[in-house]
């Protein structure tokens, strides 16, 4: 089971999509509604929580507490401009935090609750991960979660910090588009050789509330990230923007009413526009859209077309093709270069954008991908390949770093203080080594060097203590290593100090290494080198030899000359040069420095504490599910009994008319009861009530249930009886089936026989007379034992096995009597004649 836990998260805006590595092969799990999108949404009550589609179908009724869209708010703050015009989008409360950040304040269990992005989307984590559960029949831990490729810094760590709280332990945040490529990628066997010219595909994926683009180059067994292009605030939602807007304006003017004024009327008015939208996709015909009661109890009527839907959303799809023609110029390619454009998303099924793909790249938009599930299926893969648990194919994915960094520090003498570590599109993950040479603690800080969808380029700041100048006052050498994380997440991974020290065989070394390093210090502050994702630093207190002098390679010898050296004793100078080269060492020694970090995300003790609400609000949704349940159960069992006592139905004749009365209004009582105070009770008052209501209508159901079986017990019982009757005849009549029995052992049988047929025919008459509302004198189950009994008796009898016959002794011949058929005995052979061999071939 360890291989089914092993899953990928598509977290989308709107819906988010679970897939899961099987044997077979990847598929994408289904929730409670047999759905297999999720909406992203997260809803309150006064008694429990609301996740999914539970949420989004009791949007209208309770929008003040109903959350959505929160996946643009995660690691933001509320004075983001970008967060300032969300808010316009939102019928419920958003505040700011002391903090600064951003506070969703709902009525939760009849009190005022605020709640940080990373909490509502650590709630709907809860949820994706029990759906998991419920379908692989095991727990969930490890997962893949799709992000959109333009994230930074700050909102990869709110995202982890998310799935921290909900328990996942997330093995990789991977770009979407990176997991579309993936899924397209990894089935196909016609890929290039990885020698040859590497296949180019554009991955487009429009979606709800944004639009990424990217360039990968395919051979066999690896995927390559070229470059992306993204319009974070471009998406499907801004085409539902301007069909609203205008059907507002022509409510307005046809019917007077203003939907803008009414938070609940302009949600609904939002969901129709876009099931219009759906529809224009498939028809260019006029369609209508019809709202009943949408305002002052009036309906009201609307029509459009898909002329008219491209003509108000033109602003839209030029920022789309905008975006489409960043791609070639980031990828430097050329529209001939590319093999194929694989669309997914649900926006890009809009007939206008895939005519702008055709014009951009020359090509048909390719739709051999699910649009909906391919990122989750990417995601799933990747998951497959990072767990142990789990073997697929050979399949390298190399994915970039969007935006360009750079890393600023306090300049020492002759440094510039502010270098670009990654360029933009740089391979990720990915480590560079920076040295740098250092008498006291220092600090770096990393900012992205080009525009950023996030209001500060900020990064983070690292300061590395514990760095003291050498015995003889000297720089200290300090080599960091900064690195693009498998997350895409930019980080000071790890700080040490390389500290040289002299071999005990010599001293006169000692100066010429501190020469080195003074002039190396004037000369050289900083030294950059990169190193893949496998590179790691050497461990904590690793002692290291270096030879100072390393001699130039030696010239091939051949055996004569090497025999002639040794003769002539050359080969001993070279020996002692040898060991006098050796005694020049010097030990380096590495030594890890602590670094303090000051990051986007929350702390450690942030987390703790929300990890701990959060499973006392899943201990509150657990005991609001079981009460519910017991309920429904009492609810359940009242209709259901009260219908089966009615006339003519099942149990109307089981019961006596005045008990029967008495119970019906007992049950009439009980459900004006549970819809009025007993509506919210403790769960132990409905199960209470529940068995006290059983312990009078479980003997009723039996007594019909004991009606139905006895008929049936009583005729095996007397099929038992007839067929011993039947065997007794037989021996009667001299059947050599019987013949070993004794006349003892039959009579037995008769008598067992007979008794048990007066038993029959005596219940048959007591239970004909016994009226049905009354206990029966005899059970079914008696009858059973009854018939279980005569049969231990009867069976063991004629079922004896007859007595084995014995076997005569054989008769032994005289010498000299005749054979058998006039054959006479073969004389004995001599004992040396040779006995006559046949050939066999």
């Amino acid at each position: 089971m360890a291989a089914m836990s092993v899953i990928g998260i598509d977290f989308g805006n709107e819906s988010c999509y679970i897939a899961v590595a099987k044997a077979g092969g990847i598929e994408t799990i289904a929730n409670d509604y047999s759905l297999r999108g999720t909406p992203s949404c997260v809803a309150f009550s006064p008694k429990n929580r609301i996740l999914g589609v539970a949420a989004k179908n009791q949007m209208v009724t309770n929008m003040k507490n109903t959350v959505f869209g929160f996946k643009r708010l995660l690691g933001r703050k509320f004075s983001d401009p970008h967060v300032q015009k969300e808010l316009k989008h939102f019928p419920f409360k958003v505040e700011q935090r002391e903090d600064g950040g951003i506070g969703i304040r709902v009525n939760y269990l009849g009190e005022d609750n605020v709640f940080s992005p990373e909490q509502i989307t650590a709630m709907l984590f809860t949820k994706l991960k029990d759906i998991a559960a419920t379908a692989l029949q095991t727990q969930i831990n490890d997962c893949v979660i799709s992000v959109p490729s333009y994230y930074t810094n700050a909102e990869r760590m709110a995202l982890l910090d998310a799935a921290g709280i909900a328990g996942l332990n997330v093995l990789r945040l991977m770009n979407e588009t990176t997991a579309t490529a993936l899924t397209y990628g990894i089935y196909k066997q016609d890929l290039p050789a990885p020698e040859e010219k590497p296949r180019n595909v554009v991955f487009v994926d429009f979606g709800y509330s944004s639009l990424q683009v990217a360039a990968c180059a395919f051979n066999k067994g690896k995927l390559r990230v070229l470059a992306t292009a993204t319009d974070p605030y471009c998406g499907g939602r801004d085409i539902d923007m301007a069909l609203a807007e205008y059907f507002c304006q022509d409510f307005l003017t046809r019917f007077k009413l203003d939907p803008k004024k009414n938070q609940r009327a302009f949600l609904r008015l939002l969901q129709e526009v876009e099931k219009i939208k759906k529809q224009m996709s498939a028809n260019s015909t006029r369609l209508p859209l019809n709202i009943e009661c949408f305002m002052e109890e009036r309906d009201v009527s609307g029509e459009m077309q898909r002329a008219t839907m491209e003509q108000l959303c033109s602003e839209t799809f030029t920022r789309v093709e905008r975006t489409l023609r960043a791609i070639l110029h980031n990828a430097k390619l050329r529209p001939e270069d590319i093999y194929a454009v694989e669309v997914v998303g649900g926006s890009t099924r809009i007939p206008a954008v895939k005519s702008l793909i055709e014009q951009v790249f020359g090509k048909n938009a390719s739709t051999t991908l699910n649009q909906d599930e391919s990122v989750a299926r990417g995601a799933a893969l990747q998951c497959a390949m990072l767990s142990p648990a789990v073997r697929v194919r050979e399949f390298s994915v190399a994915d970039v770093q969007p935006y360009a960094v750079r890393l600023a520090w306090d300049a020492a003498r002759g440094e510039d203080g502010d270098m670009e570590v990654f360029p933009a599109f740089h391979a990720a993950p990915f480590s560079k080594m920076l040295t740098f040479y250092r008498k006291e603690p220092f600090s770096v800080s990393a900012y992205y060097s080009d525009q950023v969808p996030y209001p500060d380029n900020f990064i983070g700041q690292w300061n590395i203590r514990d760095v003291q100048p050498t015995a003889e006052g000297e720089s200290q050498k300090v080599k960091l290593k900064v690195r693009v994380t498998i997350h895409g997440i930019v980080t000071v991974a790890s700080a040490s100090l390389v500290e040289k020290k002299q071999d005990s065989s010599q001293t006169d070394n000692v100066d010429m290494e501190n020469v080195n390093e003074k002039e190396s210090n004037q000369e050289a502050p900083m030294d950059t080198n990169g190193a893949s994702q496998e590179q790691q630093n050497g461990p904590d207190n690793q002692e290291v030899r270096e030879d100072d002098m390393k001699g130039e390679p030696q010239e091939k010898q051949s055996w004569t000359q090497r025999v002639g050296q040794w003769f002539s004793g050359e080969g001993n100078d070279d020996k002692k040069d040898k060991s006098k080269d050796k005694s020049k060492k010097v030990l380096v020694k590495t030594i890890e420095l602590p670094i303090d970090a000051r990051t986007h995300g929350f702390s450690l003790q942030d987390v703790n504490t929300y990890m701990e609400q959060e499973g006392k609000m899943q201990a509150q949704d657990r005991q609001e599910k079981e009460r519910a349940d017991a309920r429904n159960a009492l609810e359940e069992y009242v209709y259901e009994l009260r219908g089966k006592l009615s006339a003519g139905e099942a149990l109307h004749d089981f019961v006596a008319e005045d008990q029967r009365r008495r119970l019906v209004s007992h049950l009439d009582a009980l459900e004006q009861w549970l819809y009025d105070e007993g509506e919210d009770q403790n769960r132990q008052v409905y199960s209470d009530k529940l068995s006290e209501l059983r312990t009078e209508g479980e003997p009723i159901k039996q007594r019909r249930l004991e009606f139905e079986l006895r008929p049936g017990a009583l005729d095996d019982f007397a099929l038992s009886i007839q067929l011993t009757n039947k065997a007794v005849d037989q021996f009667k009549a001299g059947d050599a089936k019987y013949a070993h029995l004794s006349d003892a052992d039959i009579q037995k049988v008769l008598e067992a026989s007979k008794n048990a047929l007066s038993w029959v025919e005596s219940a048959r008459q007591a239970l004909a007379h016994t009226p049905r509302h009354q206990p029966p004198p005899h059970t079914t189950h008696q009858i059973r034992q009854e018939r279980q009994s005569f049969e231990s008796i009867v069976n063991p009898i004629l079922n004896k096995p007859k007595p084995k016959e014995k076997t005569p002794p054989p008769a032994s011949a005289a010498p000299g009597d005749a054979q058998p058929d006039g054959q006479q005995q073969a004389p004995p052979q001599a004992p040396n004649q040779p006995h006559e061999q046949m050939d066999v071939e």
